[in-house]
C-alpha cells in the first residue's frame, strides 16, 4: 500500500531479533513508503540522520507529550507541511524500551511529535498492554493513517489492510498455543483485553497521565509501540 507519509520504524534491538509477533516488521511489510532501522541510539546512525536532516522532509515524532500536535484534533494542517515529504519516527519497543532509545538519541527529543485520540482500544488479544488506551505499532500506524486522511494530508486507500493481517497474525499464533505437539507456546486460553485486570506498577499512574493528557484536550494515545 503507498502512501504519501513516508514511515520510519526505529526497532529496539530486542525487538528486531527476538520479538516473534512484531508488528513494526509486519507493518514495513504493507507499507511501500516505509523503512525499518535497528537501534537504541540513534544520533550517529547516518541513515537517520540523512532522514533528519534533509530540507526536503517534515521529520515528526509520533510521541504523546505536552505540547505535541494531536491529528484527531486538526493541529497539523496542509500548510504547516507546504512542499516538503512528511516523515513520521515511531519507536518500535516496549514504553520503557522506547524511553531508552529517546534519551539516548537527543536528536529524537528535538523532533516536534505528533499523537492522536484513539478510536478503539487496543485488539490485541496474544499480549496485555500496560494501561489503557495503549496501542501495537501497526495499530498505532492504522490510527495516525486514519487521522491523516481525515485532514486530508494522505489517503489511506485500504484501511483494513493492516487490522486484517494483525488479526490473521494472532489467528495463527492461537491455532499454534492450542497444538499440543507444539512446544514453546501457552497453553491457558487468552483472555479478552477489554476483561483484563491491571497489574499495577509504580509507572502505571505516569503512564496513565501521559496517556490522557488532560480531559479538556481529549488527547489519548499509546507510545509507539507499547507491546510490540
Amino acid at each position: 500500500m503507498d502512501t504519501r507519509t513516508r514511515f520510519v520504524f526505529l526497532m529496539h534491538p530486542h525487538e528486531f531479533k527476538h520479538e516473534k509477533a512484531a508488528t513494526g516488521r509486519l507493518t514495513h511489510l504493507c507499507l511501500a513508503n516505509s523503512e525499518l532501522q535497528m537501534g537504541l541510539a540513534f544520533d550517529d546512525q547516518e541513515s537517520v540522520q540523512d532522514i533528519i536532516n534533509d530540507p526536503r522532509n517534515l521529520v515528526m515524532l509520533v510521541y504523546p507529550s505536552v505540547g505535541a500536535r494531536n491529528l484527531s484534533q486538526g493541529d497539523l494542517t496542509p500548510a504547516d507541511i507546504g512542499d516538503r515529504r512528511l516523515v513520521f519516527f515511531l519507536l518500535d519497543a516496549t514504553w520503557s524500551g522506547a524511553k531508552k532509545m529517546l534519551r539516548l538519541s537527543p536528536s529524537l527529543q528535538r523532533l516536534p511529535r505528533v499523537m492522536f485520540t484513539p478510536t478503539a482500544p487496543s485488539r490485541y488479544v496474544i499480549k496485555q498492554q500496560p494501561v489503557v488506551g495503549c496501542l501495537s505499532t501497526l495499530e498505532t500506524t492504522h490510527e495516525l493513517l486514519l487521522a491523516l486522511q481525515r485532514s486530508g494530508l494522505d489517503a489511506y486507500p485500504l484501511p483494513d489492510q493492516l487490522l486484517d493481517l494483525f488479526a490473521r497474525m494472532q489467528a495463527y499464533q492461537l491455532k499454534c498455543a492450542s497444538d499440543p505437539n507444539r512446544t514453546g507456546y501457552r497453553r491457558n486460553p487468552y483472555s479478552n483485553p477489554a476483561e483484563r485486570s491491571r497489574v499495577g506498577s509504580r509507572t502505571e499512574a505516569r503512564r496513565t497521565r501521559v496517556l490522557n493528557l488532560g480531559a479538556d484536550t481529549g488527547a489519548q494515545k499509546s507510545p509507539p509501540s507499547p507491546a510490540g
